[in-house]
């Protein structure tokens, strides 16, 4: 247990602001040994090698599971989000199992008390709370317009850190979050395919995500509760899919019928769910890699980056029109979120100077 603690100390840094609402948000910064003791197939490949394929890995399955989660949810009419959720929860749940106790991906860390069991529960009931309205968003909005409200994660999260803990951020930051809410009201304004029971409910994703990050820092602050990324995922997922069940046999209360029949006539279904479910887990897996291998720096560039695209390669699969006032408040959110890291970054460095 010391050992894995010690690991975690080592291995664990400063929270990260998210916008992929099915990733994890504990970054990690490795060491020279961690990187060489990572999967031994990696021995055998060119460094530079290893990372573009990791991060090209990390782009498809971030974009993957979006699309997938628009096919099912919109197009397919497989219209059970809260459902479809529990089983990226189950998919996480076994995947973290296999990776941490078979593949020793990442050592295995252990709860230590009923007081952090109840706060990873409570991040739990966030979690959940976040992945549905993200997945509800994408029956009724498109995918480019689900990525643009997601871009403005840094400012809901600059809001809660200031309610909750009364953290001040410095004058540059607040401006810099300016352009992140004036993009989204451009795009907002100029969607073709508005709705807004599902503008609503991506908001509601995009703010669960930034309390999930501003409390997880507050709940598992000590050392000796600071759980690494993988294992957190390993005990957030069952206790989300528990939360979940009651919820989707309440709400969508034919699933488990209605999924079997179309299983009978249509097999794709299965496979549309299993490869849904391992790709949803394949965004933790590949996020935690990124981020191994590179920095948490350039996971947040790589974030812009990938809203970017998955907007991109959404308008040229589903064919959903866009307008050019739409696609400059997007470019205008994206710009703010770069703007707000920057000034982060230069703010973190004066305090630290001081």
């Amino acid at each position: 247990m010391v050992e894995s603690q010690t690991w975690t100390a080592r291995r664990m840094s400063n929270p990260r602001l998210d916008a992929d609402h099915e990733v994890l948000d504990i970054p990690v910064t490795p060491t020279v040994d961690d990187r060489n003791s990572f999967y031994t197939v990696g021995s055998y490949l060119s460094p530079n090698l290893l990372t573009a394929l990791i991060i090209a890995s990390w782009f498809m399955s971030n974009i993957g599971v979006l699309l997938l989660n628009k096919y099912l949810l919109s197009f397919y009419g497989y219209r059970y989000p809260i459902f479809l959720t529990m089983l990226h929860m189950i998919a996480c749940a076994s995947y973290s199992y296999v990776a941490i106790n078979f593949l020793e991906i990442v050592p295995r860390q252990h709860i230590l008390s009923r007081k952090q069991f109840l706060k990873i529960f409570a991040l739990s009931l966030i979690f959940c709370f976040s992945v549905v309205c993200g997945n509800t968003s994408l029956r009724y909005i498109p995918v480019s317009f689900n990525q643009a409200i997601g871009a403005t994660t840094p400012f809901f999260t600059a809001i809660f850190a200031f309610l909750i803990t009364c953290k001040k951020e410095s004058a540059e930051v607040y401006f810099a979050l300016l352009p992140v809410v004036f993009g989204i009201v451009l795009a907002s304004n100029s969607e073709p395919l508005f709705n807004l029971f599902g503008f609503l409910v991506c908001i509601g994703s995009t703010a669960g995500r930034a309390l999930k990050s501003v409390v997880q820092g507050i709940l598992l602050t000590s050392e000796a509760e600071k759980l690494h990324s993988m294992n957190l995922l390993l005990y957030m997922a069952p206790m989300a899919a528990v939360i979940l069940l009651p919820l989707t046999l309440y709400i969508e209360g034919n699933v488990a019928r209605v999924t079997l029949e179309k299983a009978r006539s249509d097999y794709f279904i299965v496979f549309l769910l299993l490869g849904n479910a391992t790709v949803a887990y394949l965004v933790n897996l590949t996020n935690f890699l990124v981020t191994k291998h590179t920095s948490a720096l350039t996971l947040q560039v790589l974030g812009n980056a990938k809203a970017a695209l998955a907007a991109f390669v959404s308008v040229m699969i589903f064919r959903n029109p866009v307008t050019v006032m739409g696609m400059t408040g997007f470019a205008v959110t994206v710009m703010g979120v770069v703007l707000y890291s920057e000034a982060k970054k230069r703010s973190k460095a004066q305090l630290a100077a001081q």
